[in-house]
């Protein structure tokens, strides 16, 4: 055990352990497993199972009880400050060739030292595309095998419910089926790096708000519905190695204690083979903990010690038998990925080739950057001779705080970027907008004004409102009035949102190009003056909905859905997140989910509808290569009285790039599941009789093409 193990076990006080364990954990055997004529658990030939049970019975009760917890409880505070400093680390057992396992924070990039700053994680949602999440994946498993990691906490694949959510740039947007593709590829991609995935935060965690205490009441048929899908996903198609609890009460139990997710469709439904780790100090008792499920607690043993796991063997609340499970499961996943048969990964990414990473980081970035509005044909840019860029974001990559927080080794700026594309023969001038009558009169004399505008977002603080002037960040000032002020000076003027979620636009209407640039990472100044002046085409589709009104958005003026009463939260909108939530409502949004443009024009024909797929022919009908994102919803029929149904559910997507007057067609694959819902009175998922509607096109509010087919009988 580690000395802060010790200490806990032979006192039962944490207070009297801190002095402990703030220092570094004493330095352990380089030693692996070793030699099988002497440990049989070391012989490759054997399965994963055989292997751990032959290790667990050489284990003592402390050994047993010291792997199931991180010995480091400052790993996480300071992770981003030293590249020694993982996120948690659990010393293993040299006595017997267990070799440590180090851990990074790492959903956005690796938080550990300096590191490649990834666009956020919804900026890879936005692609649409399982490719760019796979590379995002690599990359950051790439990074983080050489920070000497042996597991990675992400992706989060929590499913955007609140707005105002201060993680939402974490995630991968509001739609399950969206959610569910990018997780499973991006762990996919990550694991390849000979690096284990976490998948977290299970099972439901939708706000930073009393994140720590709080009650939530998810009814049976959401939880499997909206929530539980992108886990299932990174489970049983991505393999995910790990999987994080979180924080929060759901129905009564606390996630990391709440046996019937962890045990019942975790490992019985799904599957699921791995260890479950949680959040730290998620965990609150440790026979609830240790009988739901939880494998380790982090981010050290302040209740899975020898003191508190000894004494309640000793009243039979929990038995060695089940300790050996947890147990067994850690060991089971060592095997499996190979940690004890390898050496250990040197920490040497300050001295590695970064080139890949960084294009990588380039390239997802421009997968997602979105564009919203171009009227006249404003994008891209046609050789201006004078550019006004506005606002702070011009000179920085905004990104956000928390756990997902990445120190960069390098920033390349839009600034930078954009003047070195213009040429010598554009001038180009930036004004931060603080004296906003300089930077208006610096708008109005120039060609094109660029006006930079973000929110400030990250984890611990849910945001208090939806426009870009209420930002947490008082040195932004009134972002909306800039942007009103500039496009009364200039009609010439484009508006880059980099923000981690939904904002308010009310100078929509009033300016000629949006694009959506979320926090675009190191590399996002480049990759922004590639999509301004059209050396690509921007990919990006909204992976979440921006409403016209805040009074539109879900969840709005209803306390008792958020942010709670009482620190208790009643998810009583059911399955109606997301744009499903202004579908049922007929709210027009100002900007629906699945919405972006692209520099060329694209039509949709040619539709096959079949029950167990829909076919759709894609045409580039305008003059410049470009993506298309074509994507297919299902409306479900109301199985009976009480249980509805959204107007629509995204069920399948595609991206092609296609040369000017080129034609792709598309397949999106119907199976069951895709029909199904959760039938709480069979507890299981159920196919409705009745007509299935089916629409395709470019976004949840614009599908031109439409049709219909029946199920059990039906006829439609």
């Amino acid at each position: 055990m580690g000395a802060a193990k010790r200490w806990i076990a032979a006192t039962g006080s944490l207070a009297s352990a801190l002095a402990l364990l703030s220092a570094p954990a004493p330095a352990q055997a380089a030693e692996r497993c070793g030699d099988p004529a002497r440990r049989p658990w070391c012989d490759t030939k054997l399965t994963p199972d055989r292997r751990a049970a032959l290790l667990l019975a050489k284990l003592t009760g402390d050994e047993k009880i010291g792997l199931l917890a991180s010995d480091d409880p400052f790993g996480g505070p300071l992770g981003g400050i030293s590249e020694n400093a993982h996120a948690d680390t659990s010393h293993g057992v040299p006595r017997l060739g267990v070799p440590p396992l180090y851990m990074a924070d790492g959903p956005a990039g690796v938080r550990q030292g300096r590191a490649t700053a990834l666009p956020a994680p919804i900026a890879m949602a936005a692609a649409f595309d399982e490719d760019a999440a796979a590379r995002y994946g690599a990359t950051v498993g790439w990074e983080a095998r050489h920070r000497g990691n042996d597991v990675l906490f992400g992706p989060t694949v929590d499913v955007l419910r609140a707005p105002l959510n201060g993680r939402a740039f974490e995630g991968l947007g509001e739609d399950p089926h969206l959610s569910s593709r990018t997780a499973a590829a991006w762990v996919r991609g990550l694991q390849r790096q000979g690096v284990m995935a976490s998948v977290k935060h299970l099972a439901v965690y939708t706000q930073e708000t009393d994140r720590l205490e709080l009650r939530m009441r998810v009814d049976p048929r959401t939880l499997r519905e909206i929530y539980l899908p992108p886990f299932e996903a990174a489970v049983r198609q991505g393999g995910a190695a790990t999987v994080m609890c979180g924080f929060g009460q759901v129905n009564g139990r606390w996630a990391c204690e709440d046996g019937g997710v962890l045990t019942g469709i975790l490992r019985g439904e799904w599957g699921f083979q791995g260890f479950v780790v949680s959040d730290h100090t998620a965990l609150h008792d440790a026979t609830r903990g240790i009988n739901g499920g939880l494998d380790m607690e982090l981010p050290v043993g302040l209740r899975y010690n020898a003191w508190t796991l000894g004494r309640a063997v000793q009243q039979r609340k929990v038995t060695w038998a089940t300790i050996d499970g947890r147990v067994r499961a850690i060991l089971r996943t060592m095997f499996a990925f190979g940690v004890f048969d390898r050496a250990a990964h040197p920490n040497d990414l300050t001295r590695a080739d970064r080139a890949a990473s960084e294009e990588t980081a380039r390239r997802v970035a421009e997968s997602g950057m979105t564009l919203l509005k171009n009227a006249g044909g404003i994008l891209p840019l046609k050789a201006p001779k004078s550019i006004a860029l506005v606002g702070r974001g011009a000179v920085e990559n905004p990104s956000g705080f928390g756990s997902a927080k990445v120190e960069p080794f390098t920033q390349v700026t839009p600034r930078d970027s954009i003047a070195r594309r213009a040429g010598n023969g554009t001038t180009v001038t930036h004004h931060d907008g603080h004296h906003r009558a300089a930077a208006v009169e610096a708008a109005r004399r120039a060609d094109v004004a660029v006006v930079f505008v973000s929110d400030t977002q990250g984890e611990f603080f849910d945001k208090s409102c939806l426009t870009l002037t209420c930002a947490r960040d008082p040195l932004k000032g009134d972002q909306d009035g800039l942007v009103a002020d500039v496009a009364a000076a200039n009609p010439d003027t484009i508006v880059v949102l980099e923000t981690g979620g939904p904002v308010l636009t009310p100078w929509a209407g009033r300016v000629r190009g949006v694009v959506q640039a979320w926090y675009p990472g190191q590399r996002g100044g480049e990759a922004l003056a590639r999509v301004l002046y059209g050396d690509v085409d921007p990919g990006g589709r909204l992976p979440m909905t921006f409403p016209a009104a805040g009074r539109d958005a879900p969840l709005a003026g209803n306390p008792a859905q958020y942010p709670g009463v009482d620190k208790t939260v009643t998810f009583s909108e059911g399955v109606m997140v997301g744009y499903r939530h202004y579908d049922a409502r007929r709210l027009t949004p100002r900007f629906p989910f699945g919405h972006g443009l692209s520099y060329t024009t694209f039509r949709y024909g040619g539709l096959s509808v079949r029950p167990d797929r829909v076919q759709v022919t894609v045409t580039n009908t305008g003059k410049r290569p470009g993506y298309a994102v074509p994507q297919m919803y299902l409306g479900l029929p109301s199985p009976r009285a009480g249980i509805p149904q959204p107007p629509r559910q995204l069920k399948g997507y595609d991206k092609v790039l296609l040369a000017p007057g080129a034609s792709a067609r598309v397949t999106f694959p119907i199976t069951s599941r895709s029909l199904a819902y959760w039938d709480e009175a069979a507890r299981g998922w159920r196919v409705a009789r009745g007509c299935y509607a089916v629409g395709v096109g470019s976004s949840s509010r614009d599908l031109p093409l439409t049709g219909r087919f029946g199920q059990r009988g039906a006829a439609c």
